[in-house]
């Protein structure tokens, strides 16, 4: 019989043939060791978008508002991340997180709208 180890800690394994892990804790800690950098980027990234999303949901209590882009950076809103687009027939193209959008005007401005649910 051929002899299993545990690939976190390398104690041998006992029981079932097709059982990898000596136990359930070198089994979360194995993974959470191979999924670490992927969960870290994924976590910061949802972390930016609800960010934005509180900003714009604070600075537009009305579903439309219209305040500079400025306002928007010194509360730390991060243009670069967003959850989808829209974009109108007559080609304005509208950046959303989540129900919160915006869409950025000329000389700094920038429209806030609240996607409502039909």
């Amino acid at each position: 019989m051929e002899k299993r180890e545990c690939p976190e800690c390398g104690r041998s394994v006992q029981g079932r043939i097709d059982k990898k892990f000596c136990s359930d804790a070198c089994r979360n800690a194995y993974n959470n060791k191979v999924n670490s950098a992927a969960t870290n980027y994924m976590r910061n990234v949802n972390n930016t978008l609800a960010k934005n999303r509180r900003i714009l949901a604070e600075m537009n209590p009305d579903g439309k508002r219209k305040t500079h882009k400025d306002k928007l950076l010194k509360k730390g809103f991060d243009f670069d991340y967003h959850t989808n687009t829209y974009t109108t027939k007559a080609g304005d193209t509208y950046h959303f997180c989540y129900e919160q959008g915006y869409l950025m005007l000329d000389e700094g401005f920038v429209l806030l709208v609240e996607r409502k649910e039909d």
